[in-house]
């Protein structure tokens, strides 16, 4: 069941984003704290968690695995492509605990419309990853990217209570970027025996290497209308005023990647032309902060590893994304 707000709660939020001043303090094109990690799962071949401000939480844990390349029936041309790619496989699981939007029937449904916004924009040329160099042997086998998505937040200590404030799509996002550039592909070595193919995959972490094409990875930034104005990391309550909703996907380089609205308010052109500025604008800026922190993050985790003797001591890290 959704969850309504009050007519004064309404007003109350409503007046803060026309002031630009809103119920925590930001303005409205502030974000608010990230806070992450990478590596944490030693079981997969990357993975990040991200915590946005003292909410949303988001794990992701990326497996790389070889699997056979499999062609529906369709057409020739575009089963030639398939047959010379790689694949990406999404799964988004959000926690009954974080949040009652994600308990009942309808969470079901939730996790496939995530799930499906995710493998919809890293499937395709948009999400810069070159799927051609995950193809070991043409029209047989190839690598399969699988992200594990959960989302949820630790309030207290770990399985205590989980909560959840705002912004979902926005942190999977990010958290997925952090986790493939953590991912490390393994090196596989095919040779011919007695008329068969042979895989080899190599143990050697040196050996491995990064997904090519990471860094071209889109991040999404989300607005939401309220009135006549937008904002940016929304919290639980300010969506709950939402009227309209744009999630614009936007790659380093400015490019735009996806768009989706919802919501069952409508949004002017001038408006959303706005919007769209807007969302590609603070998409650079935070892929670029975020960027240097993942980097440093590395550096001071093979300091660590080096001092250590191989124990490697990961560093929280926060920045602050605001216009």
């Amino acid at each position: 069941m959704q969850t309504l707000i009050s007519h004064s709660e309404r007003d109350y939020i409503l007046h803060g984003v026309e002031s630009n001043l809103r119920a925590d303090g930001r303005g409205r094109l502030d974000y608010r704290q990230v806070t992450f990690e990478t590596g944490l799962i030693s079981q997969c071949s990357g993975s990040a968690r991200c915590r946005l401000g003292e909410g949303t939480d988001v794990l992701v844990g990326v497996k790389v695995e070889i699997g056979q390349i499999e062609v529906d029936g369709a057409e020739e041309v575009v089963n030639d492509k398939k047959a010379k790619r790689g694949r990406v496989v999404c799964n988004v699981e959000c926690s009954p605990i974080a949040s009652q939007q994600f308990a009942g029937r309808g969470a079901e449904d939730y996790n496939n419309e995530l799930t499906q916004i995710m493998e919809l924009i890293f499937n395709g040329p948009q999400a810069g990853i070159d799927l051609e160099k995950l193809c070991i042997v043409p029209g047989i086998w190839r690598d399969v990217i699988h992200y594990n998505i959960v989302v949820a937040h630790n309030r207290y200590h770990a399985e205590q209570v989980l909560d959840y404030a705002g912004n979902i799509l926005d942190t999977i996002f990010l958290t997925t970027r952090a986790a493939l550039y953590n991912t490390r592909v393994p090196k596989t070595i095919v040779q011919e025996v007695e008329g068969m193919m042979e895989i080899e995959v190599l143990d050697d972490v040196q050996e491995a290497e990064r997904i090519v094409g990471w860094e071209q990875i889109p991040i999404a930034v989300t607005l939401n209308k309220i009135g006549s104005r937008h904002i940016i990391d929304a919290t639980p309550l300010e969506e709950l005023a939402t009227e309209a909703k744009l999630l614009v996907s936007v790659n380093k380089q400015g490019k735009i990647c996806g768009m989706q609205k919802s919501g069952e308010g409508s949004i002017e052109p001038s408006l959303l032309n706005e919007m769209i500025q807007t969302g590609r604008t603070i998409g650079q800026k935070i892929i670029e902060a975020f960027d240097v922190r993942l980097r440093e993050e590395e550096v001071e985790s093979l300091k660590s590893s080096s001092r250590g003797g191989g124990q490697i001591n990961i560093q929280k890290l926060g920045f602050f994304a605001a216009t």
